[in-house]
């Protein structure tokens, strides 16, 4: 199966934090939804996924599989909940999908990469510089991927671009 890491980034390259006062750019939202109903399915962090919930976005996803990969979440409706990347991947795999895709937050995504588990990313940067957030961290010592390959590159319209790579192994 292949994998997917999806992110929106700031300019500076910090994760695009949004909130009600600063929501996400209508561009990356309607870019992530297009990958998860390519996808058939997404995998997200349980903050990220109350998060999105907050914001009012589901609506956009009804009918796919959700997978909120957690250890500690309790049961959530409308959702199938893993504790491991592999559990997450292994439950997609068996519901038939053929790409998994993996949304928010920075754990999680550090989780995969550092599990040899993503085998594209696609990063969204939308125009804006932000002094806070969460960068993408990976453990040097235990990360093993060695080169990324652009596949493409594109604008989504509203100065937002999506950066599609390849991640070597």
């Amino acid at each position: 199966m292949k994998t997917i890491l999806w992110a929106a980034l700031t300019a500076n390259g910090n994760y695009a934090q949004s909130s009600p006062e600063n929501p996400p750019k209508p561009e990356a939202f309607a870019d992530f939804v297009t990958q998860a109903q390519a996808a058939g399915n997404f995998m997200v962090g349980r903050r990220t996924f109350e998060a999105l919930l907050a914001g009012g976005g589901e609506s956009a996803l009804d009918g796919l599989d959700i997978v909120v990969v957690s250890k500690g979440a309790q049961a959530m409706p409308g959702v199938t909940l893993a504790r491991s990347p592999q559990e997450a991947l292994a439950f997609l795999e068996r519901r038939g999908h053929r790409a998994a895709l993996l949304s928010g937050g920075a754990d999680l995504h550090n989780a995969f990469l550092e599990a040899g588990l993503v085998d594209e990313i696609i990063f969204v940067i939308a125009p804006v510089l932000e002094g806070k957030g969460l960068n993408l961290l990976i453990d040097q010592e235990k990360y093993t991927y060695k080169n990324v390959e652009l596949l493409d590159c594109k604008p989504l319209g509203g100065g937002v671009i999506q950066l599609r790579y390849a991640v070597g192994r």
